[in-house]
């Protein structure tokens, strides 16, 4: 069977952590839903927003360039599926039994199978021909509606709650079929890792699972469920508890606490960060913390340009998008999404909007331009052996225009 994965008008939504990555790309519970995906089709294409087709050419080849079969079905996934094994379970079982159907959210095409022969969009079609072809599907004698659901990420801060959700299920299923070694109870890894002395490990809400070239430094504390992808380094003295999922060749100090962090990102020197989602090539300056939970203990409700969300969460901490940064002792109020490409000073008690210099406490907001950012994302892949590419320049480009209009509705002085 083929799968396409797609993304949606409510795609936006998600922003800032889709403004650099497709929405099949998110991290949750230690795992992307093209990961999955991918496990089980051999054939799959990905369609995505125009600012995201080169990156998906050059990061996802396999959802670029792998053509579909003909004479098979195809299933199509809303690429902003939450990434979790029971849905990975429901659609297996739904495509073996290759009945023709659709299911519906709100009105959103979720999941649909399309039988052999139906009218598919071919890939040289547009993302907006394409979209218009998902959203024209319905319920009909050849496609009827499933009484089945799925979940989604609707809003950003949906990550921080379905991480918790799902991580235990998800690290289950990796110890199933991957092949890991148990080198304390509950703590599992895979490949060779560096282990230092004095590392405490409590599994018994959850298992560590980490990857091969992981290096744990002395006096650590793990509480799982954790995942720790490749080349993951923890710093000495620091503390990792309850659902972090921390993607490759991310560097990790202090306390972090139920959080996804993706890869290439530094949070390496003591301070706080609990129930929070970073991007990838995020660098969090030395005592920088932020706020999970309110004074009073009540719900966190989420400011969005499109409007404010009631979370029903209690503990909601900080949304960072790609390629930000804060500096020494920066905190972070409570429910606080933060931009792509921006620098953090002294206290954050507003939402960050993209490419500015956000510096409030001492009276000051500027305006990055993206020349800026293309010199410090140049330094950042070198440190790391990562090759810049055009596309990576083009991104922070395509992102500069996308969010102009979100610098103008914050209402801040901006200084050019």
């Amino acid at each position: 069977m083929n799968c396409i994965l797609f993304e949606d008008r409510s795609v936006a939504k998600l922003y800032p952590i889709v403004l650099a990555r497709p929405a099949y790309g998110i991290t949750c519970g230690g795992f992307r839903l093209a990961e999955l995906v991918a496990e089980k089709f051999n054939s799959c294409r990905g369609v995505v927003r125009y600012h995201i087709a080169a990156l998906q050419a050059h990061y996802y080849p396999q959802l670029h360039e792998t053509p579909l079969v003909e004479g098979q079905p195809t299933l199509l996934l809303c690429a902003s599926l939450v990434p979790r094994i029971q849905t990975l379970e429901k659609l297996t079982r739904w495509v073996e039994s290759q009945k023709p159907g659709i299911v519906l959210h709100n009105g959103r095409v979720i999941a649909a199978v399309l039988p052999p022969g139906h009218r598919i969009p071919n890939s040289n079609s547009t993302y907006e021909e394409f979209l218009a072809f998902v959203e024209a599907l319905s319920p009909t004698a050849e496609l009827p509606q499933r009484d089945e659901t799925f979940d989604l990420f609707e809003f950003a801060h949906d990550v921080v709650h379905f991480n918790e959700e799902i991580i235990h299920e998800n690290l289950e299923y990796r110890l199933k079929t991957g092949d890991y070694r148990e080198i304390q109870t509950g703590f599992y890894a895979a490949g060779e890792i560096s282990l230092a002395e004095n590392v405490s490990v409590d599994a018994s809400k959850g298992p560590i699972v980490v990857e091969e070239g992981v290096s744990i430094g002395p006096f650590c504390f793990l509480r799982g469920p954790a995942y720790l992808g490749r080349n993951v380094k923890v710093i000495e003295h620091s503390a990792i508890k309850d659902a972090v999922s921390l993607g490759h060749t991310t560097k990790i100090g202090g306390e972090v606490e139920a959080t996804v962090i993706e890869p290439f990102s530094n949070k390496q020197h003591h301070g706080f960060l609990g129930h929070s989602y970073l991007g990838s090539w995020i660098n969090l300056g030395a005592g920088t913390s932020n706020s999970d939970l309110k004074n009073t203990y009540g719900t966190v409700n989420m400011d969005y340009p499109f409007g404010r969300v009631a979370t029903k969460m209690q503990f909601v901490g900080s949304i960072f998008g790609d390629y930000s940064k804060t500096a020494i002792n920066t905190g972070i109020f409570t429910g606080k999404t933060i931009g792509v490409c921006s620098m953090l000073y002294g206290f954050v008690t507003t939402n960050v909007p993209s490419f500015v210099n956000y510096a409030r406490l001492f009276g000051q907001v500027t305006e990055l331009p993206p020349e800026v950012m293309i010199s410090t994302q140049q330094r950042m892949f070198q440190r790391r052996n990562v090759t810049q590419t055009p596309c990576d320049i083009q991104l922070i480009h395509d992102m500069y225009l996308l969010t102009q209009e979100e610098r103008q509705l914050t209402g801040e002085p901006l200084v050019f």
